[in-house]
């Protein structure tokens, strides 16, 4: 027998090893094996009575991908080493995520040891986060003899650890100014056990959560149901916000549960997760298990082997949940299924949206994609081609209705020779309003920091990063300019470096002004501020959301972090400052989507109780399609307009689109090597190119960025010339990187 193994730390390449006689390997589990020195871990992902050997890659498929010999025709076994022990007998992944990680590899155009990688959290992967042990105190009851006859001090101890019922040993010795020894005294007298036990680090440790019951479906709901649960295909569940989706989604849930599957639930926000997770554990208790990139090393590494073991079902965190090791999936659930968050910014540049549709079409299982703003692709895929099915709730559950929107147009605001105002009167009395009645308001920006341009007032010079060309921003909490890219910050400069002229002037706004802006202009209102800078620090998400919905504050500020999937029901009043931000990116051709996308989400979290909602948007574009018909809640209207401006332009969802980045510190070798690849890609049939040019970021952490983006009727033929053109080897050169994304959602 042999065994086909991805070495870890090996990328690009798998290799075959002799099964010796006794050892029993099964696809999926974790192998130690010889390479070159020394013993390092891998994962068997394929075996068989031949030794498989590599053959070229075949075109992949965008379709699920057949089953079959997995690497290729037999060889000899001449000079094979052996296996040299099985890690773990439990599998790390089943025979369908293998199969699924093939057709990753394939479609984004990376080797199969990275796609493997990506499916494993790294504390996992690296093993240094083991189970952590404790002493639990157990008091013999009856005791083994009269406890009187132990010194006062033991026999204290003994009634102690009665009246609470014994414990942890370290909780035990800090509640009763004892020690260990003297409770292990107590236990070899056989008044007490102490035994080592296993403790699993759980995410919802010290979380209250009370149980929760199903809740009467309205017929739109029951409708959608019943769509999700009869669907031969992925269902696109178009309802608007507040139409109860996530109880669709809980009862779906629920059905698989009782066929002895389980289920995964992506949402796009990590802010999210902590809301999410607690709806569905009150519904289905201990069996939730929470993954995300925020938990401890230790809590995700327990929890991804709890999932492994089965002891956990319902699977929710952010896009890598997607790959969660359960047995037996019935269903995944993608929420705002049209969030960019969905796209890893990183190799392998997957999309979870699509993955979870193909795992789900291998695993036989259901796949819901929901959003009250779809994109363009899943709307295209539901209403035209017919690839998804189409369950469709246009009302809110209950009483409640969407709430009226108003648009200023912030140039009327603006007064002759002054600085443009961050908020409109309109909005200014509308939160007084609603801070006279004790409802809560919610104000979104997307720009965090103080000011996001610091300028000399004299020469005009813009201070910009010097490891990236980008923008500095001011933050005024701890007196710095940082770059948002690479994170690099400094003190603001006391004296323009181009000029010599004292002082800078700080324009524009991020949250940080505009929460002192509030301050100034409501000295009573309670703020809390939710960006990046203010969520740092673990947990951070959780309590700040916790203390606005037991209404310690008035007013939630944040960036778009807050912009989805949160449930206020005395939210009555929706700010949206600088709505047309999104549309000023010219290199950006889903400008318009976004901006529709944001606004729509935003308002959405205004009047979800019984009280009506209002929304105002400030904008210098009102009449621009995406807020006009945002404003007006078009959805149908806005994506007409925008597929037809797409088609005549040739742009996804109609064509797809790759983007090809070379970086280098050299910028002549990355300018080279980008005009070297144009020049391969003309060649190659049915792939439109672009010009090779310099990134719109052109320069990032210290790296020189060129670009180049194609264009084809497949994704599969954007693959291919990718293999073709672009040697796997040259793409990881140390002075030199080929970054391939296919589908590509972010041009920067």
């Amino acid at each position: 027998m042999f065994a086909h193994v991805a070495v870890e730390n090996v990328p690009d390449r798998l290799f075959t090893y002799v099964i010796p006689e006794g050892l029993d390997v099964r696809v999926g589990q974790r192998v130690v094996v010889p390479w070159r020195q020394v013993m390092r871990q891998g994962y068997a992902v394929a075996v068989g009575d031949t030794a498989p050997c590599l053959r070229k890659r075949e075109k992949p498929s965008e379709e699920t991908p057949e089953q079959g010999d997995l690497f290729g025709t037999p060889s000899g076994p001449k000079g094979i080493r052996a296996v040299a022990a099985v890690d773990d007998p439990l599998p790390y992944f089943s025979e369908t995520t293998i199969r699924l990680l093939q057709w990753m590899a394939a479609y984004y155009s990376v080797g199969f040891t990275l796609a493997l990688r990506s499916a494993l959290p790294a504390p996992v992967r690296e093993g240094h986060a083991g189970a952590r042990e404790l002493y639990i105190v157990t008091p013999v009851v009856p005791p083994p003899a009269d406890p009187k006859r132990l010194p006062s001090r033991r026999r204290q101890l003994y009634e102690d650890i009665v009246r609470v019922d014994g414990g942890r040993l370290a909780q035990l010795c800090e509640e009763f100014s004892t020690t260990p020894a003297t409770v292990r005294k107590l236990a070899a007298d056989g008044f007490v056990t102490c035994e080592k036990t296993v403790v699993s680090r759980s995410p919802m440790a010290g979380r209250r959560v009370l149980p929760d019951r199903p809740r009467p479906l309205t017929a739109e709901q029951a409708s959608a149901l019943k769509t999700i649960l009869d669907a031969d295909r992925a269902v696109l569940l178009f309802g608007v916000t507040g139409s109860g989706k996530t109880e669709v989604y809980m009862q779906a849930i629920a059905h698989v549960l009782e066929q002895g599957r389980g289920a995964i639930v992506l949402v796009p926000e990590i802010s999210l997760t902590p809301q999410t997770v607690t709806r569905f554990a009150a519904r289905f208790g201990s069996r939730v298990a929470v993954l995300h990139s925020a938990l401890s090393d230790g809590e995700r590494h327990d929890e991804w082997h709890r999932i492994r073991r089965g002891e956990a079902m319902v699977v929710v965190g952010p896009r890598s949940a997607v790959f969660a090791p359960l047995a037996k999936v019935g269903l995944i659930v993608v929420d705002e299924e049209h969030d960019s968050g969905y796209k890893q910014d990183e190799s392998p540049r997957y999309s979870a949206r699509d993955v979870a549709v193909v795992r789900a079409r291998l695993e036989h299982a259901i796949c819901v994609l929901g959003s009250a703003t779809p994109s363009l692709e899943s709307w295209r895929n539901a209403t035209i081609l017919g690839k998804y099915r189409l369950a469709e709730m246009a009302h809110r559950v209950g009483h409640s209705t969407l709430p009226s929107v108003m648009t200023v147009d912030m140039r009327e605001e603006c007064k002759p020779g002054a600085l443009v105002p961050i908020f409109s009167q309109p909005l200014i009395e509308a939160l007084k309003t609603r801070i006279e009645r004790g409802e809560q308001s919610i104000l979104f920006l997307n720009r965090r920091g103080y000011a996001p341009s610091v300028q000399c007032p004299k020469c005009g010079y813009v201070m910009t990063c010097e490891r990236c060309s980008a923008k500095m921003t001011y933050h005024i909490k701890d007196d710095t300019v940082r770059c948002h890219l690479c994170g690099a910050w400094s003190r603001p400069p006391m004296a323009c470096p181009q000029c010599h002229a004292p002082g800078f002037r700080y324009t524009g706004f991020g949250t940080q002004r505009v929460e002192a802006a509030l301050h100034a202009i409501l000295p009573r209102a309670r703020v809390i501020r939710m960006d990046a800078d203010a969520t740092a620090r673990r947990h951070s998400h959780d309590e700040l959301l916790s203390s606005f919905r037991a209404k310690e504050a008035d007013i939630l500020l944040g960036t778009q972090m807050i912009a989805k999937g949160l449930d206020f029901p005395n939210v009555t009043l929706v700010g949206i400052l600088a709505a047309d931000r999104s549309l000023n990116i010219a290199y950006d051709f889903r400008a318009a989507e976004r901006t529709f996308q944001l606004i729509a989400q935003v308002s959405g979290r205004a009047g979800r109780g019984e009280l009506p909602g209002q929304v105002i948007v400030q904008t210098f574009s009102p009449e621009h399609p995406a807020i006009a018909l945002a404003a007006a809640c078009d959805y149908r209207a806005f994506v007409a307009q925008e597929l037809a401006e797409r088609e005549a332009a040739g742009l996804p969802p109609f064509r797809k689109l790759g983007c090809v980045t070379v970086t280098s510190p050299d910028p002549g070798l990355a300018e080279r090597t980008a005009r070297r690849a144009e020049v391969g890609f003309r060649v190659c049939r049915g792939i439109d190119v672009s010009p090779a040019s310099p990134a719109p970021l052109e320069r990032k952490e210290d790296l020189y960025r060129w670009q180049l983006l194609l264009r084809a009727e497949s994704s599969q033929a954007i693959s291919a010339a990718c293999e073709h053109v672009l040697p796997r080897a040259e793409r990881l050169r140390k002075d030199l990187r080929v970054l391939v994304d296919i589908d590509a959602v972010f041009l920067s």
